[in-house]
């Protein structure tokens, strides 16, 4: 089984800089989307033996999920918890036989670091929701987390601790979440490897020059370790700012 996590940064610009070619290209099983910025009728995707499954966010022009899947699932829930809906798209879990897919926006802890405190509950809050998804069935928790959780996986860390999204209480919450009994499972494979990140800058050359943060991630039960095959980042795919990444499992 092929899974892919890419945020578009905007879907419909992204289908104009060749999302479709890669996601025929690549023929995962479950490609999985993050930040679509769009409400339902705005896209007309034709992506033939997909079932596809999207949560929107009520503010327009912002945020959503969205999971294009080759088997259909038992079920899907938009939320954590008892609650079955979240105003900003951010979150989808599918539901299959043998585990669960949850696909994730995480909401950024701004420049100034005026989401923080929200970031942290947002945290604690998926935690808990995962930890009980763990209890039933293996889970596969893909997207943009919006956390660089080792010095390795920014470019230039001195300089860039403190700031949003390598603060010692977001890295904190993921090293706890890793604890609980999830594998970061780029790291699984490549643990040493550097340079390799799925976000850069738009800045002038800030990607040329690989000046970038590894904030993508596949994250997996433990449980579900010796089923891993091989864990990837692409980044020669253009058409965001993010780059798409992959996992390879024997599901």
């Amino acid at each position: 089984m092929k899974l892919i996590s890419w945020n578009v940064n905007g879907l419909r610009a992204c289908v104009k800089k060749g999302f479709l070619d890669y996601f025929e290209e690549v023929d995962a099983d479950i490609f999985c989307v993050q930040e679509t910025k769009l409400q339902a009728g705005q896209i007309d995707l034709l992506l033939e033996g997909y079932h596809q499954y999207w949560n929107y966010a009520l503010k327009k022009g912002y945020s959503g999920t969205a999971v294009f899947t080759k088997e259909e699932p038992l079920s899907v829930k938009y939320g954590v918890g008892d609650v079955d809906t979240e105003d900003e798209g951010r979150i989808l879990t599918l539901e299959y036989p043998t585990f669960y897919l949850v696909n994730v926006y995480t909401p950024n802890s701004k420049r100034d670091l005026t989401r923080l405190a929200y970031r942290l509950k947002w945290e604690d809050e998926m935690r808990d929701y995962l930890n009980v998804l763990n209890e039933s069935k293996p889970v596969i928790l893909c997207g943009d987390l919006n956390v660089a959780h080792l010095d390795i996986d920014v470019r230039n860390a001195k300089s860039n601790k403190g700031n949003s999204g390598f603060t010692v209480e977001e890295r904190g919450k993921m090293t706890a979440l890793l604890a609980d009994g999830f594998t970061d499972t780029y790291r699984r494979f490549y643990p040493n490897q550097e340079e390799v990140y799925t976000w850069w800058s738009y800045m002038n050359k800030v990607r040329e020059r690989n000046i970038g943060w590894r904030i993508d991630y596949f994250i997996t039960s433990n449980s579900l370790e010796s089923l891993l095959k091989d864990a990837a980042i692409h980044p020669h795919v253009l058409g965001s700012d993010h780059c798409p990444i992959v996992l390879e499992m024997t599901i």
